[in-house]
């Protein structure tokens, strides 16, 4: 990138931040340096495949920062009150193992806030704001709900164990059907999972595989795997109810109705929809125009790890092949993983500069 268009995407960058400022939020920022045991426990060994890391004699292992949500989170779980609201702007780093044209560290400017009195509201500023700054832009938005897949998984009837397994492969959409299919018995339980249950002594078969668990440990492993084998398949009819839910793509107010509809049978998710709708309200009053607004159940699935409700996005033309110029969601369980037990309601997103210049370049 050349020095002049490496300093058109600061002034953006400046430009967005004072949008964002105006608008009640406070100036903020993050180190560079983040500590890999959070990264880590967060996202697991995965996030080594995008986050360069360094080691320190003193704090450890530390990664050059993938993003500015999760130490922004940190810091308010720790020093900050309710409401708040936060903007921020910096270089984030990321590792291209596939695709050298894609930078390994880019500029976003963010905006997060942490206001409870009104979810609906709150998601709905954050989404505004975004359209605003994007308003003169050749983008198109998309929305989706996390937290109405949450619901419909954890209302299955069906073990707590089948349900841990599927909310925690909701990012991994054909792991996520594998395992439905085999928890509903379309599929077989594999057949060496199937010769180790059917042994009456399948320890004996195991001594050189058993590495860092102990004897104990499979055990109450291959119990756990037999008291699933013996679980009563999770029914046709709510296998069909899910399916159907993660096939919604609509506008927003299509969509509204239709989950309203797939709710009277599975009537776990029936507050998140009012959710849903109490959003679609909440962004009409900030001038959205929520009928051509639009909704995917299934959107944010495999790059949104951390938010577990509202989402969003903003994409240029296809053919440009960039990734989504600005993104964002709620992220209500992750405030409580990092406040040590302590949550928060919160949502927030991203943009990015340079993706926007790529866009705005076609116009």
């Amino acid at each position: 990138m050349s020095k002049f268009h490496a300093q058109a995407n600061w002034d953006r960058a400046r430009r967005y931040q004072a949008t964002i400022a105006a608008k009640g939020a406070v100036i903020t920022d993050a180190d560079y340096l983040q500590s890999a045991e959070t990264l880590l426990d967060l996202y697991g060994e995965d996030i080594r495949a995008r986050a360069f890391t360094t080691q320190d004699p003193l704090r450890g292992e530390q990664m050059l920062r993938p993003d500015f949500t999760v130490p922004i989170v940190q810091q308010h779980m720790a020093f900050g009150a309710e409401p708040a609201r936060y903007t921020y702007m910096g270089k984030v780093f990321r590792k291209q193992e596939v695709d050298e044209a894609r930078p390994s560290e880019f500029v976003q400017v963010g905006f997060e806030v942490f206001d409870g009195s009104d979810v609906a509201a709150a998601d709905a500023e954050v989404f505004a704001t975004f359209a605003e700054i994007l308003a003169d832009v050749p983008v198109s938005p998309v929305t989706g709900d996390i937290g109405i897949l949450r619901a419909a998984v954890t209302g299955l009837k069906t073990t707590e164990h089948r349900r841990a397994a599927l909310l925690r492969h909701l990012w991994r959409p054909r792991r996520f059907k594998a395992l439905l299919d085999r928890f509903g018995g379309v599929t077989p339980v594999p057949a060496a999972r199937a010769a180790l249950l059917a042994d009456a002594d399948p320890l004996a078969k195991l001594p050189a595989v058993l590495g860092l668990r102990s004897e104990s440990e499979i055990a109450l492993r291959i119990e756990a795997l037999r008291d699933d084998a013996a679980a009563e398949p999770i029914s046709h009819m709510e296998r069909d109810l899910l399916d159907a839910l993660l096939k919604v793509r609509e506008t927003a107010p299509n969509a509204l109705a239709l989950l309203g509809d797939i709710a009277v049978d599975l009537p776990s998710i029936s507050t998140a929809v009012d959710g849903f709708s109490a959003r679609l309200d909440a962004l009409s009053k900030h001038g959205i125009n929520v009928e051509e607004l639009p909704f995917e159940a299934s959107y944010g699935r495999t790059s949104m790890e951390y938010y577990d409700g509202f989402v969003f996005g903003f994409s240029a033309a296809p053919n440009l092949n960039i990734p989504p110029v600005a993104t964002g969601g709620r992220y209500d369980a992750l405030t409580t993983v990092l406040g040590a037990g302590k949550g928060v309601p919160a949502v927030g997103g991203v943009i990015r500069p340079d993706l926007v210049a790529i866009a705005e370049a076609v116009q």
